[in-house]
């Protein structure tokens, strides 16, 4: 996918509790699948807790082997930012974003609108 630049349409707020990063192998408790995002389960590691798309992990449960590498981490963005999106995960509906200060972080595919103007 080549990146493009999107402009946000509403505010997006990150959680409170700090985002994890999981590697293939790693073994972690699986837990409630996300009401709101039912392609995610919520999971715990010993670093730490966050939500993974459940598509990462094998079929074991409560106890699941993770498939491919995840970082959960977000990025806050505001209604009038613009990002570059490197990821367009349609499955999850999240986008990989880096914002003009280089941060980066996953942001709800709903929250942006394709900025045609910068294409």
């Amino acid at each position: 996918m080549e990146p493009f630049v999107a402009a946000v349409a509403a505010d997006h707020e990150i959680p409170d509790w700090a985002p994890i990063s999981v590697r293939v192998g790693d073994h972690v408790q699986v837990g409630d699948r996300d009401t709101t995002w039912p392609a995610f389960v919520f999971v715990t590691v010993a670093t730490g807790k966050g939500w993974v798309p459940e598509r990462l992990l094998d079929d074991q449960r409560p106890v699941a082997r993770v498939l491919q590498d995840y970082d959960t981490r977000e990025l806050p963005v505001s209604a009038g930012d613009r990002v570059v999106v490197t990821i367009d995960d349609a499955e999850s509906g999240w986008c990989w974003c880096t914002n003009d200060d280089g941060r980066a972080g996953w942001v709800p595919r709903r929250v942006l609108v394709v900025d045609t103007d910068a294409q």
